[in-house]
């Protein structure tokens, strides 16, 4: 007898429900006696095919069933329940308590067996640890789906052409096992897209263990990452796993990986080719099945070309290169972020602001944003914590914001050529330019190319050629910065 259920998405009830199948009718009496006089919603059937018909129409938790019945043992009752729904747990009763039976009961997803003639203390304290061990799985699987729809790909914020290429390239790649480095500046949203690309994989049901590579000294880091035996180190006095058998199954998440150690880099690299490793001070091979997702603010190709990385690692690292713009480069997105912070921010602080005046959202367009998302959530936190209700206005914003944007000084208006000597000798360095006078057309793309030049070429003549110095000094990426050379045609030789 196969049973299906027609409603496999139940919900939970505040009363337990309990099935007992057994057909001893003194048996059943006997239980659901007991089960009701301590609060417990019971239903008792005399076997397989009434069982199947009640689950059909009744919301039960846990199955109490006696071993043997007419046409079908317990067990396998008990698996074809939990094929129906893998929700349901089940208590095996026999008179027949052999180990042999009970293996099978367990091995059958049985959550305790119990031997007749039974006591009722023990059968109640059984139904009581099923029931709370019900109840966590629930509160577990709320939760886990609470995390997965906060970061389904539609809950990603930002419009601007250069998060919607982000968006289409992870789509792509989430449902597989490729690795993944995620590069940008600190602030960015690296980790946020590591967990997208994690709860929209095939691998969303097991964990995703983040590891901080700059955050743990290096003497403890091959331990945090590899585990370790007893009696490796001294202060080992047990043996402990470590985050890559955490993760197995899963997804683990090594953010700055650039501050790694090229010892640890050897091990790291071999776990990437074999998914194998042993814990420190072990011999015994541990072999994981993960999918790694690694992230840097700093350019890997500059610290392999400095020999603080090296090549190798940074090619099986690179399989799928995502390149997580700053803020300064998708300002059309403040708005709509500004728009979902408020909303987190409003719920978490009970507060009443309605949202942000149109000026005030040209002042935090203008701003270049060093720290990223990561700092206009913090100032939107703080505005909001502080303002409690209305519209923000500019004066509700940080004086350091207020004044920090992209300005360009005031011309003189007693001289005609300031706006040419603000615009072509603001960097220092640079030559005078064409003399223009009052009747004469200014070229402005031209003037802002020319001036973006001399920023770039004084940036570099400052980091001395070094271009991820200088992409920091002009605040953009080094593959921005490279674009641009390219762009412009400056030759090596120039800087």
């Amino acid at each position: 007898m196969d049973i299906a259920l027609t409603d496999t998405s139940r919900a939970t009830t505040t009363e337990a429900g309990i099935l007992v199948v057994d057909d001893d009718v003194s048996a059943r009496k006997t239980l659901v006696s007991l089960l009701e006089s301590v609060g417990y919603g019971v239903t008792a059937v005399g076997n397989a095919e009434e069982a199947a018909d009640i689950m059909r129409r009744s919301s039960i938790d846990l199955v109490l069933t006696d071993l043997r019945l007419p046409g079908i043992d317990g067990i396998d009752l008990l698996r074809q329940l939990q094929r129906a729904d893998n929700r349901v747990l089940g208590i095996v009763l026999t008179g027949y308590g052999s180990v042999t039976e009970a293996v099978r009961a367990m091995k059958a997803g049985a959550f305790d067996f119990i031997t007749k003639p039974f006591d009722l203390d023990a059968v109640e304290v059984s139904v009581q640890r099923a029931v709370e061990f019900r109840k966590l799985k629930e509160e577990n699987y709320r939760l886990h789906s609470a995390v997965r729809d906060k970061y389904r790909f539609e809950t990603l914020v930002g419009n601007s052409p250069a998060m919607w290429a982000v968006y289409e390239l992870i789509k792509k790649v989430a449902d597989t096992d490729s690795t993944i480095l995620l590069s940008g500046e600190s602030g960015t949203g690296k980790e946020v897209v590591a967990k997208t690309i994690h709860y929209n994989s095939y691998r969303r049901e097991k964990p995703l263990i983040p590891v901080n590579c700059g955050a743990i000294p290096e003497h403890l880091l091959e331990s945090e990452l590899f585990g370790h035996e007893r009696g490796a180190f001294t202060g080992a006095v047990a043996s402990r796993i470590g985050r890559f058998e955490r993760a197995d199954g899963g997804t683990i998440f090594l953010d700055e990986v650039a501050e790694m150690s090229l010892p640890l880099q050897i091990k790291l690299l071999r776990v990437l080719q074999e998914r194998s490793f042993e814990r420190v001070g072990g011999n015994r091979t541990i072999h994981v099945d993960i999918r790694v997702i690694a992230a840097t603010n700093r350019s890997l190709q500059q610290a392999v070309a400095n020999k603080q990385f090296r090549d190798d690692l940074y090619y099986r690292l690179n399989v799928i290169p995502i390149d997580i713009p700053p803020l300064r480069d998708r300002v059309s997105d403040i708005p709509m972020l500004v728009d979902h912070c408020l909303a987190k921010f409003r719920h978490a602080q009970r507060s009443d602001v309605a949202g942000v005046s149109l000026e005030a959202i040209r002042i935090l367009e203008q701003y270049s944003w060093p720290g990223n998302v990561r700092e206009l959530e913090n100032v939107l936190e703080r505005i909001v914590t502080l303002k409690r209700q209305g519209m923000i206005e500019c004066e509700d914003i940080p004086v350091t914001i207020r004044e920090g944007g992209w300005s360009i000084p005031q011309p003189d208006p007693n001289n005609t050529h300031d706006v040419r000597t603000t615009l072509l000798h603001a960097t220092p360095g640079s030559g005078p330019g064409p003399s223009w006078g009052p009747d004469r057309e200014i070229d402005l793309s031209k003037s802002l190319a020319e001036f973006e030049t001399r920023l770039i070429m004084e940036a570099l003549r400052r980091s001395k050629g070094v271009k991820s110095r200088a992409a920091q000094l002009l605040r953009m990426n080094r593959t921005t910065l490279v674009e641009k050379l390219k762009k412009k045609g400056i030759p090596k030789s120039n800087f």
